[in-house]
C-alpha cells in the first residue's frame, strides 16, 4: 500500500535508527540529558528564540503555548479550521479553563480588522481575550503557507493591543522550504512557536515550544504537570537532531511529489484542488457529487493500493513524506485520475 493519509506515517531511517541506538543520555526532567539539550539549543537558535522545550507531541506544544498566554476565564482566538481548534479535543478547555472564539479566515490568515471584530469588550461579563493563534502551513487549507508580510501585519496590530501571539507551526520546516525564508524570520513576530519533528522531518516521537527564557522555564513546569517530563528522552531528541541535519533539504522532494498529485487531481473529471491550491506537501481534492462522498473515494483509492484520508464528507487529503519514492507519486497519480474519472 502506498500510504498518503499523513506524514506521520514516515517510518525513522537506517541512519536516524543508529543516531537513536548510540544517543548519548540522562535523566532530562533532571535537565542532564545533553542529547536533549542540544536539541533544545539547536532548535532555539533555527527560531531565533532564546529557548526551547522538547515535548512527546504537537499537540502538548500547543497547549502548553496556550497556556502560557492565558489562563482559566481568558480567550484566544484562531481560524475556525485551525488544528489547535479542530484536532486536540478543546484541551485548552478541559485542562485550563480557557475559551476560545473562531473566525473562519479565508486560508486561515487573520486579518486586523476580522480580529478586531472579535475582540471582547473590556466587560466584567465576558472572557478577556489574551491571545491570537495562527498555523503555518496550515493542514486543513492544503498545506498552504501563510504570507509573510500579512502575518507580521497581524501581529504588529495584535501587539499593539496588548495580545499575545502563538505559532502553530508544526509544518513550519515546509513553509520554509517552500519560500526559502529561514525558520527564524517566519517566527519572529511571535512569542511561542510549536514545531514538529515526526510529519515531515521524519523523526519517530517529539515536538519542540521556543521562546523566551521566562517563557520556556513556565512551560518546564506546566510539560511536568501534563506528565510530558520524560527521563532518558536522548534516545528520541537523537532522531530529531538527525532529521534536522539530513532531513530538511529533502522536504522539497515531497513538495514536488505533491505537484504531481495535484497536477493529477486537476486532471480527474470528478475531482478539483481546494481553492488555495498545493503550496507543500499537503493535497486536498473535493469530490464532485458523481464520485460520492470522500469516504467513497477513499475506498476507491484503496483498491487501487493508495490510502488517503477523508478529512469532510467531500474533501479528501493526500500528504507526501519521505516513506514515498517518486516511483510510488507516480501510481497513485494515476490511481487518482483513474478513480476521479
Amino acid at each position: 500500500m502506498i500510504d498518503l493519509r499523513s506524514d506521520t506515517f514516515t517510518q525513522p531511517t537506517p541512519a536516524m535508527r543508529q543516531a537513536m541506538a548510540m544517543a548519548e543520555v540522562g535523566d532530562d526532567v533532571f535537565g542532564e540529558d545533553p542529547t536533549v539539550n542540544r536539541l533544545e539549543a539547536r532548535v532555539a537558535e533555527l527560531l531565533g528564540k532564546e529557548a526551547a522545550l522538547f515535548v512527546p507531541s504537537g499537540t502538548m506544544g500547543n497547549q502548553i503555548g496556550i497556556r502560557l498566554h492565558a489562563g482559566p476565564g481568558d480567550e484566544f482566538i484562531c481560524d475556525l479550521h485551525a488544528h489547535v481548534y479542530q484536532y486536540e479535543q478543546a484541551a485548552f478547555a478541559q485542562l485550563f479553563g480557557i475559551s476560545v472564539r473562531t473566525i473562519d479566515a479565508p486560508g486561515g490568515m487573520l486579518c486586523p480588522q476580522e480580529v478586531e471584530e472579535h475582540l471582547r469588550p473590556d466587560s466584567i461579563h465576558s472572557p478577556r481575550t489574551t491571545l491570537v493563534c495562527l498555523e503555518n502551513t496550515h493542514n486543513r487549507r492544503g498545506g498552504r503557507v501563510l504570507p509573510q508580510d500579512r502575518v507580521e501585519e497581524l501581529c504588529a496590530w495584535a501587539a499593539d493591543r496588548g495580545l499575545a501571539r502563538h505559532l502553530d507551526g508544526a509544518r513550519l520546516w515546509n513553509a520554509a522550504a517552500a519560500t526559502g525564508v529561514p525558520p527564524a524570520d517566519l517566527v519572529r513576530c511571535f512569542d511561542t512557536v510549536s514545531v514538529c519533528f515526526s510529519k515531515g522531518l521524519g523523526a519517530p516521537v517529539g515536538s519542540a515550544l521556543c521562546g523566551s527564557r521566562d517563557h520556556i522555564a513556565r512551560a518546564r513546569r506546566l510539560r511536568k504537570a501534563l506528565g510530558g517530563g520524560m527521563r532518558q528522552a536522548g534516545v528520541l531528541a537523537a532522531a530529531a537532531l538527525h532529521a534536522l541535519d539530513c532531513h530538511l533539504e529533502r522536504l522539497a522532494d515531497d513538495h514536488a511529489g505533491a505537484q504531481k498529485l495535484a497536477a493529477a487531481v486537476r486532471e480527474a473529471p470528478n475531482l478539483g484542488l481546494i481553492e488555495y491550491g498545493c503550496d507543500t506537501n499537503i493535497v486536498v481534492a473535493e469530490v464532485a457529487p458523481a464520485l460520492g462522498s470522500a469516504s467513497e473515494l477513499c475506498a476507491a483509492l484503496r483498491e487501487r493500493g493508495v490510502l488517503t484520508l477523508p478529512i469532510s464528507p467531500k474533501r479528501v487529503r493526500a500528504v507526501t513524506h519521505l516513506g514515498v519514492s517518486p516511483q510510488e507519486i507516480d501510481q497513485a497519480a494515476a490511481a487518482l485520475r483513474e478513480a476521479g474519472g
